[in-house]
């Protein structure tokens, strides 16, 4: 008996099946099948081929697609391609990764992994890990223990850091790059350069002078997840994504507009036709558009000229009292007004609001003696995000030792370059109508 079996009694079959690609058929199948007969189109070419290619090739941007019979084929292919661009041309009958080791998810089909077979080189199978079915970072650390010659790529920061995450010899896989070296892979030549703080203290890009590519690391992502589309000209970036991408800068690296400057500098030398950041879509057209974006946060600029409301209330009396200031700008002739509970809105949503707006108006009760809770905290990650350049009127409100104006102005008076109200307009539980006057003073003061 085969002891290395596994005893399966016990597991019980799926009760429903789901299928990984069961046929579809839409009626027209059947129809082509009979025009490639009738037409004697029975081998790899033909019109429909041609023009699936010349259709394929035009939506992805490319010079020329090429249709192959499945996708297996075309994972060969690709994998094919990558080991000529990695490490030159192959001999005649030679695969492209002899040699060489890959390292494979072990959750996959044989189809991603028999292409490295088929192109004489090794697949090494990484454990997966349970919750994220990424490559276990415990199983990958082993990978290099048993494969010493495969290297990492880094600078010296990197791997510092990767000694203290790590048990592994970092030392003996590491390939030391500096700012302005080169590396070359076959037909591509790779270039360094630091970006520190944007976001990480080791931060460094990559470009690939072969095809033009910034990978840009940090620089240039955004919050959320793909759904499909990967290029930022495949869908409307500005609506669905500009929010995302100020939110990721601002939060992440808001703080470090100087170096975010410096990094841009840096890009400016580059002929950049792409750029692959971390996080969220790949540029490939309207760079500029993005990079002045970048230009504009990193300066501490306002995006837009637009009144935002920041308000935290207990009883509603203060919400009430910016409802009624938001009236009287509208009145007046703003278009663009955004009002924020505080109390409601997580503060990375608030602070790429703040970022992009020019004028602000915060609203806050007296909570114990001090700021309410929410308001502080805000306040405390705009100081913390070097917030400044803006125009500001802030409204208090309480009952008894009323302080909460006092201390905001405390606290924004210390940011660069702000410009604030002198008046502070204190509500003494609610807006009375003695005091709508003083919203319009507001008012008149935020569009002068």
């Amino acid at each position: 008996m085969n002891n290395s079996i596994k005893d399966l009694s016990g597991i019980e079959p799926f009760e429903k099946k789901i299928y990984l690609s069961s046929p579809t058929m839409h009626g027209e199948e059947l129809e082509y099948v009979k025009e490639a007969f009738d037409t004697n189109w029975l081998s790899t070419v033909g019109m429909n081929i041609n023009e699936a290619e010349r259709i394929a090739a035009q939506y992805t941007g490319c010079g020329y697609a090429v249709a192959l019979s499945c996708g297996t084929a075309a994972l060969h292919m690709a994998t094919r391609l990558a080991g000529e661009r990695l490490y030159g041309q192959a001999p005649p009958n030679k695969g492209a990764l002899q040699g060489k080791k890959v390292f494979c998810s072990d959750v996959t089909f044989d189809a991603s992994v028999n292409p490295v077979a088929y192109e004489d080189g090794e697949a090494v199978f990484i454990d997966t890990e349970y919750d994220t079915w990424n490559m276990d970072p415990a199983a990958l650390e082993k990978a290099f223990s048993i494969y010493p010659e495969v290297k990492l790529v880094g600078n010296a920061k990197t791997f510092t850091m990767m000694k203290q995450f790590f048990t592994f010899d970092v030392d003996q896989h590491s390939l030391v790059v500096k700012e302005g070296e080169t590396l070359q892979t076959g037909r591509h030549t790779f270039s360094f350069a630091m970006i520190p703080m944007v976001h990480w203290p080791e931060c460094m890009v990559t470009y690939d002078a072969a095809d033009k590519i910034l990978f840009s690391a940090d620089a240039f992502g955004t919050f959320g997840a793909l759904s499909g589309n990967i290029f930022a000209d495949e869908v409307d970036f500005e609506k669905e994504w500009l929010g995302e991408a100020r939110r990721y800068l601002v939060n992440i690296v808001g703080k470090y507009g100087t170096q975010i400057l410096a990094a841009l500098k840096k890009a400016a030398a580059l002929d950049i036709q792409m750029i692959c950041p971390l996080h969220g879509p790949i540029w490939r057209e309207n760079l500029g558009w993005l990079i002045d974006k970048y230009q504009t946060w990193a300066n501490y600029q306002p995006e837009d000229h637009a009144v935002l409301i920041l308000y935290a209330s207990i009883y509603g009396n203060t919400e009430s009292a910016v409802n009624a200031l938001a009236g009287k700008l509208a009145d007046a002739g703003e278009r663009k007004i955004a009002m924020y509970d505080v109390s409601v809105t997580d503060p990375s949503y608030l602070l790429s609001e703040v970022f992009c707006c020019d004028r602000i108006v915060f609203a806050c009760p007296t909570y114990n003696a001090g700021i309410f809770p929410k308001m502080e905290t805000l306040l405390s990650e705009l100081a913390a995000h070097n917030f400044q350049k803006r125009k500001l009127a802030i409204l208090e409100n309480g009952t008894w030792a009323i302080s909460s104006g006092k201390l905001m102005r405390e606290i924004l008076s210390g940011l660069k370059g702000m410009e604030i109200m002198e008046s502070t307009l204190t509500v003494k539980s609610s807006l009375k109508e003695e005091q709508l006057t003083a919203l319009d003073e507001i008012v008149s003061f935020l569009r002068q």
